[in-house]
């Protein structure tokens, strides 16, 4: 298999399809309704937020892999639109998870040689160490939210 391929499942694993902790991002949303996701505990980001968040990331790395800029900035990555309905949140999900799906598609494509080149500035490594960074924020941050979903779940009893 080549290495873009694996990379590519690895990430659609922790997004989308499953993996070896048993749940994705995908599974974890899935029964996820609005008013959950944007239920604030204290200080803590919501689910929403989370979501927002990762997904950010990934299209603004998206944007890299079909030739354009790296227009995003760590200060606008929970700059969220806000949710105020199931459509609204629907809409996230859905850009996350195709986002996702178009995400892994371009890494499939990279030759051994792309997955080593630089990518955009010399200080932000090459294009592998970016695409896996990708695949452990992910992980990180379906880690909270699975926390999240387990307070506001024994919250609701």
């Amino acid at each position: 298999m080549k290495l873009s391929t694996e990379i590519a499942n690895h990430f659609r694993e922790v997004q989308l399809n499953g993996n070896w902790v048993s749940t994705n991002l995908k599974t974890q949303l899935s029964d996820v309704s609005w008013e959950m996701a944007t239920t604030k505990i204290g200080s803590l980001n919501t689910i929403a937020d989370l979501t927002f968040h990762i997904n950010y990331y990934v299209a603004g790395i998206v944007q890299v892999l079909e030739g354009g800029t790296l227009d995003i900035r760590d200060k606008f990555s929970f700059d969220l639109p806000p949710i105020e309905s199931q459509e609204d949140w629907e809409k996230l999900l859905n850009k996350t998870f195709n986002d996702a799906e178009n995400f892994a598609k371009h890494v499939e494509q990279l030759s051994d040689e792309k997955l080593a080149e630089g990518f955009v500035k010399e200080e932000y490594g090459n294009f592998r160490r970016n695409i896996y960074a990708m695949i452990e924020h992910s992980y990180y941050h379906l880690g909270q939210i699975v926390l999240l979903k387990k307070l506001l779940s024994e919250n609701a009893k």
